[in-house]
C-alpha cells in the first residue's frame, strides 16, 4: 500500500514535498494496522502454531508491539492532516475502517467492507493533497475499491482453515474456499473493467491483455483441478498486482483536466 501510494503520488503530479507527507501517512497507517492486526490475532496465531510471527516466536513482548501500534496511529494522524484537511480526513477514513477490520468486523459478514473502503479512499487522499483539492473520478474510487475487495477474498484462502478453526468466519468463511475465490476473481475482473473502460481516451494494448488474462481467473478459481491448491490466490494476487500496473498507467489522466 505505501508502494502504491508512492506511485500513485508521482502519477498524479503531486510535489515532492506532498509525496514524501503522503508516503509518510500511508507508512505510519499500515505499519499501526499490521502491528494491531499481530496483536490482535495473537491467540488464534498460537492456537493454530504459527510460527512465523514475532510475536508467536516470543522474540518481542505484545506490550510492546500495542505501544508500537498505537504510537503509529498518533504519528499517522499529523502526518495525513499536513496533507491537507480533506485528504487528511479521507486517509484518516481508510485506517479507520482498516482497524474496524482487525477489532470487529473481520469475523462478520461485512468483512470486505473495510478492504473496499480503504482501498477506495486512498485514491482520494492523494488526489486531494493536489492544488484545488480534486476528487479522483469514479473509475479510479471504483477500480481501487474492487481491487481492495478482491484482494481481501484472495488474502484469506490460504489460512481459511485455521481461520474457521478460530472461530474466524467472515464473508469469504462463508462462502467457502472455492465459492470466495471465484467470488474474489470477479471482483479483481471488475476493477480491470473500471481500469479499461472508464478513463477517456484510447485504451492501450496492455489494458486489453489484461483484461483477456483477467477474465480467466473467475473459471480457473472455480476449476475443481484448483482442489486446496494455492493456484487461485497466486493467480488472484498477480492479477491484482497488473491491476495496480493498469490503475497507475491509467491514472496519469488524473493529472488532465476533467
Amino acid at each position: 500500500m505505501t508502494l502504491f501510494a508512492a506511485a500513485l503520488a508521482a502519477a498524479v503530479g503531486r510535489s515532492l514535498p506532498g509525496a514524501v507527507l503522503t508516503v509518510g501517512a500511508v507508512a505510519a497507517g499500515q505499519l499501526s494496522v499490521g502491528w494491531c492486526n499481530d496483536r490482535r490475532d495473537l491467540g488464534r496465531d498460537l492456537a493454530t502454531g504459527r510460527r512465523d510471527k514475532p510475536l508467536v516466536r516470543g522474540a518481542v513482548r505484545p506490550a510492546v508491539v500495542t505501544a508500537a501500534a498505537l504510537t503509529a496511529l498518533l504519528l499517522c494522524v499529523p502526518l495525513s492532516l499536513a496533507t491537507g484537511p480533506l485528504a487528511g480526513c479521507a486517509h484518516l477514513g481508510a485506517v479507520a475502517a482498516a482497524w474496524a477490520y482487525n477489532l470487529r468486523l473481520k469475523g462478520t459478514a461485512f468483512s470486505w467492507l473495510p478492504y473496499a473502503l480503504a482501498f477506495g479512499l486512498l485514491p482520494a487522499f492523494v488526489t486531494l493533497g493536489l492544488p484545488g483539492a480534486p476528487w479522483p473520478p469514479w473509475w479510479l474510487t471504483a477500480a481501487a475499491a474492487l481491487l481492495g475487495a478482491g484482494a481481501h477474498f484472495a488474502n484469506v484462502l490460504p489460512d481459511i482453515d485455521d481461520d474457521l478453526a478460530t472461530g474466524v468466519v467472515g464473508l469469504p468463511h462463508r462462502l467457502g474456499a472455492r465459492r470466495s475465490a471465484v467470488f474474489g476473481g470477479l471482483l479483481v475482473l471488475g476493477a480491470a473493467v473500471a481500469l479499461v473502460a472508464g478513463p477517456p481516451g484510447e485504451v492501450p494494448p496492455y489494458g486489453w491483455g489484461l483484461l483477456a488474462v483477467t477474465a480467466a481467473v473467475p473459471v480457473l478459481a472455480g476449476s475443481r483441478l484448483t482442489g486446496r491448491s494455492r493456484v487461485p490466490f497466486l493467480a488472484t494476487m498477480a492479477l491484482a498486482g497488473a491491476d495496480v500496473v493498469l490503475l497507475l498507467v491509467r491514472g496519469a489522466a488524473l493529472a488532465a483536466p476533467r
